[in-house]
């Protein structure tokens, strides 16, 4: 038995115990890191050196693919460190970074991802208060208000987690420093705080999730009222990229963390994990790539350009 004053470092899940299926993993894992890296990369590049991607939602697109680097560069790189170097450990306070940056930067995306549900709802439902609504000042104002709620939510979460005392070992049943695994290794029934915050977070957050379909039910209904069919597709191509973003993050973080303790399993919990923590910002670079237009011309403009200046 031990406390939280004696623990300096924690034990995270490995993927696998031979050293041929370690450095697989690396290799996987790398490049699925380096593709993460190249395309939210080339959209933040894009959407910075072109002045017709210089509108709201464009901006709101850099700042997710921001958050999209920072919340994988938070996991990622420790797990291949691991695989390189056949190690498990990571100090008391890489943990707490660790849990701090990663709970900052997802609660950041979500709320940013219900900004950009009614960034369309305005484009698209009340255009002719847009550039009321959504002016350069405002825009800045609500991507800072996701990236405070997100920094004072991570805060209180860190903070509340790591004042528990922990006396079950220092094992932590997954690849990464997450809250409900520490819980885990709570002796005190002081937990039961930090589980009261997460309930409030997990409400706020199905709130989010009900004002992204409302705001969604009613950009549908006005899509479909749009008499041409050019207009409809247009619609539906700034819309849509945005929704399959907002079903993969809610479904796999969902699954994730409402699934049935029936379902739980040591395996299972590291899938689920993996999906909702690397998944998402490694796919959303390429859902709008290919189902933006503009994002698409930009990204060929780009590449043309660089090419040209090698030649």
């Amino acid at each position: 038995m031990s406390n939280s004053s004696s623990i300096t470092e924690f034990l995270l899940l490995a993927f696998a115990d031979r050293r041929e299926l370690q450095l697989l993993h690396f290799w996987i894992f790398l490049g699925i890191y380096l593709a993460t890296l190249l395309g939210n990369g080339l959209i933040i590049t894009a959407i910075t050196c072109n002045h017709l991607l210089h509108t709201p939602m464009y901006f709101f697109l850099l700042n997710l693919s921001l958050l999209d680097l920072g919340s994988i560069s938070t996991t990622l790189p420790k797990v291949m460190a691991n695989f390189l170097w056949d190690t498990r450990d990571i100090s008391y306070l890489g943990c707490a970074a660790q849990l701090f940056f990663f709970v900052f930067l997802i609660t950041a995306e979500f709320y940013l991802l219900t900004i950009m549900a009614y960034d369309n709802y305005i484009a698209i439902c009340k255009p002719l208060h847009y550039g009321t609504l959504l002016g350069s000042r405002a825009c800045v104002h609500m991507a800072a208000a996701a990236w405070g709620t997100g920094l004072l939510n991570s805060l209180l979460h860190t903070a509340n987690t790591f004042s528990l005392p922990l006396c079950q070992g220092n094992f932590i049943n997954q690849f990464f420093c997450e809250i409900p695994q520490i819980l885990k290794l709570s002796c005190s029934d002081s937990y039961l705080r930090e589980v009261g915050l997460l309930v409030v977070s997990v409400r706020l957050e199905f709130g989010c999730y009900f004002f992204i379909m409302l705001s969604y039910v009613q950009i549908f209904r006005a899509v479909l009222r749009i008499p041409s069919e050019q207009g409809r597709h247009k619609a539906f191509s700034t819309c849509l990229p945005h929704l399959d973003v907002v079903s993969l993050f809610v479904s796999t973080s969902f699954f994730a963390y409402l699934k049935p303790p029936s379902l739980s399993s040591t395996s299972l919990d590291l899938v689920a994990s993996f999906l909702y923590s690397v998944v998402p910002s490694a796919v959303n670079p390429h859902i709008y790539s290919m189902r933006n237009q503009e994002i698409r011309d930009a990204l060929k403009n780009l590449i043309q350009s660089v090419v040209s200046q090698l030649e």
